[in-house]
């Protein structure tokens, strides 16, 4: 740091303010803005890659990848060699740094991680049919006109300069085989801190407080037209960045559009209330909105003044021996007050959709598709729409809840991502307790394939848009969505229940052992005489084949185990039931028959008056037997 700092450079050494209190090294960029152009010539001398002078994403990550190269030179120079140092770089943008430590050879392990290649990102927001044509794009084409070849070059030189390649999930491992032409060696999936989202057993109570806090809302945004019932409403909500199709909106708002259709058509009396959280330009709060609150506000201190003027008059009332009568206890100015509050509630206009002014809506995807489908938050409409477009705070003055509050408070949570490496979203959803809506095209719905064996009834509905077409993953959203509109209000209780136990699933105490793996790999391959992967204890695995739980098992294995118990409860329980009833029946056929017998052979002894008749009725002899029914008819 000193080498740095003498040279004109400005690093900051602290921890950072999280949970474990890591070690920080910040590095100030704009204080080394002034060696731009000379170490875009090391760029080039070394690597053979230029960067444009406007593009300055690109910029800062050259100046902090040269920064960490002069660290990680400094640091080995320094260390000798002892201990070995890991260089682990995320994304393209810190790529930099991995390109000029190994040109320089510095002795490090390096490990390269990509979240999502930079081509796909823009392949997918332009529409293109990115799975299908995988081994079809022409990469350097498609980066050439998109005015990206630059970033690409430096994402790919990372990918092929690290020991070893590592990607989030193992749909992104094919997508980076393709676009980068590198397999990964390791997949990583992205974890969770779950003791942070941990409430054991007060997250149903937590999901009533915040439940309450967006029914207030809803309250106050709907005064006017709130001619449904609160209690069986259900909050349904997207979030995440404004990636229109990437974040699968559009499918979302068409199977919004087929769900009031069917709600409407059943008659159902559910109202789902759809919450879109995603930032876009705006230049203030709806003005409509705000009244909203406000309104609400005023309604509330209105009776709480009522309420207080009743209570004491219906108290003294009481405390005299007498009935109070209701016409003298409220009087007529307390009439009026609430008079002028029920008018103050009226409204002319419908509910707005978006809670903010936004700064182009005639062209924005998502108000322009609510305006194709017709979703206006009409009377008749079991589907409201509020779009948020600004992330939550508790300090706002329409929706004080933070982003897990919120969540917390919510029923359904619907990410039909198009391309989606991974999605925290739905991860945080579960972790919470709260159902989720994913596809097979994002990471987290793929890892949820592989290790739960049937994903849906832990709350967890994975969408198929890789293997259908855009209408059928439609309707297959739209029916996930309509039978959670079904449910009981104790069907949701139970399946909150059973999401929230996936938790340990995605903790990092459990898929960090993943990472770990990573950085001995590398360490292997950068010191080869010092490290080797088979005196390792640990196995090389990925989440594609290997599928562990906080015990160490698999949800399959279990699930198989569970069945083969199951069959076998049922085969002994059958064979105990079969042999049983057989006894039984035995032993009262024997029992009747006998009974039977014996009661002949009394009445026979007493109707022929000797034995000897009768014993020739037991025989089998024929001429016996028709001689005995002969004595039997004539007596």
């Amino acid at each position: 740091m000193d080498s740095l700092i003498n040279n004109g450079s400005q690093v900051h050494f602290g921890r950072w303010l999280i949970e474990g209190s890591p070690y920080v090294i910040l590095f100030d960029i704009g204080a080394a803005a002034w060696n731009l152009d000379r170490w875009k010539g090391d760029l080039w001398n070394e690597c053979s890659i230029g960067l444009p002078y406007h593009d300055r994403e690109a910029n800062d990550s050259l100046i902090f990848g040269s920064l960490v190269a002069w660290f990680f030179k400094e640091l080995t120079d320094q260390l000798q060699d002892k201990p070995n140092v890991i260089a682990h770089f995320h994304e393209w943008q810190a790529g930099t740094g991995l390109l000029l430590s190994r040109s320089r050879k510095i002795p490090l392990a390096t490990i390269f991680t990509t979240h999502a290649t930079l081509l796909g990102r823009y392949l997918c927001a332009g529409n293109a049919d990115f799975y299908n044509n995988l081994d079809k794009f022409n990469i350097d084409q498609e980066a050439g006109e998109r005015q990206i070849y630059h970033r690409y070059c430096l994402e790919r030189a990372a990918v092929h300069c690290a020991h070893v390649f590592t990607t989030v999930s193992q749909i992104t491992a094919v997508e980076a085989n393709h676009m980068l032409h590198r397999q990964a060696d390791v997949v990583t999936p992205n974890g969770l801190n779950v003791r942070k989202f941990s409430a054991m057993h007060e997250f149903q109570n937590l999901h009533s407080m915040n439940k309450a806090k967006i029914q207030e809302f809803v309250r106050g945004h709907f005064y006017g037209h709130l001619d449904f019932n609160l209690e069986k409403t259900l909050f349904f909500f997207i979030a995440g960045r404004y990636e229109f199709s990437n974040k699968g909106a559009d499918l979302f708002l068409e199977s919004l559009s087929r769900l009031n259709y069917l709600l409407r058509v059943h008659k159902s009396d559910v109202t789902v209330v759809v919450f879109f959280i995603m930032p876009a330009k705006t230049n203030n709060f709806n003005v409509e909105s705000l009244k909203g609150q406000a309104v609400r506000k005023q309604l509330w201190d209105t009776t709480q003044f009522v309420k207080e003027k009743f209570g004491k008059r219906l108290y003294e009332s009481l405390l005299r021996g007498e009935i109070p009568d209701m016409s003298k206890i409220l009087d007529r100015d307390d009439f009026t007050i609430m008079k002028r509050a029920i008018y103050a509630t009226q409204r002319h206009s419908l509910p707005p959709v978006t809670t903010h002014n936004m700064l182009d809506d005639s062209t924005d995807p998502i108000l322009s598709n609510i305006r194709r489908i017709g979703l206006f938050n009409g009377r008749n409409d079991r589907v409201k729409i509020v779009f948020h477009p600004e992330f939550l705070s508790s300090t706002s003055p329409l929706l004080p809840m933070d982003y897990e509050e919120f969540v917390r408070g919510c029923h359904l949570g619907v990410f039909p991502s198009y391309y989606e490496p991974w999605g925290y979203t739905p991860g945080e959803c579960t972790v919470m307790g709260i159902p989720s809506v994913t596809t097979n095209l994002s990471g987290f719905g793929c890892f949820m394939e592989e290790h739960v064996s049937d994903p849906s009834e832990y709350g967890i509905y994975i969408v198929d848009r890789r293997f259908r077409s855009a209408d059928e993953s439609c309707n297959q959203l739209t029916q996930f969505m309509f039978s959670f509109c079904q449910q009981s209000r104790r069907q949701r209780i139970i399946q909150r229940n059973r999401t929230e136990r996936l938790s340990d699933l995605l903790d990092w105490r459990y898929l960090g052992r993943f990472y770990m793996y990573a950085r001995h790999l590398a360490l292997s391959r950068s010191f080869p005489s010092k490290f080797k992967m088979d005196h390792l204890n640990i196995a090389p695995v990925s989440p594609a084949n290997t599928h562990t739980l906080s015990d160490g098992k698999d949800i399959n294995i279990k699930c198989k185990i569970l069945y083969i118990y199951i069959y076998i409860y049922i085969y002994i329980y059958i064979y105990i039931y079969i042999y049983i009833y057989i006894y039984i029946y035995v032993y009262v056929y024997v029992y009747v028959y006998v009974y039977m017998c014996v009661c002949v052979y009394t009445l026979l002894v007493k109707i022929l008056g000797s034995e000897r008749f009768v014993m020739v009725f037991f025989t089998g002899d024929s001429y016996s037997h028709q001689g005995c029914v002969y004595l039997i008819k004539n007596t």
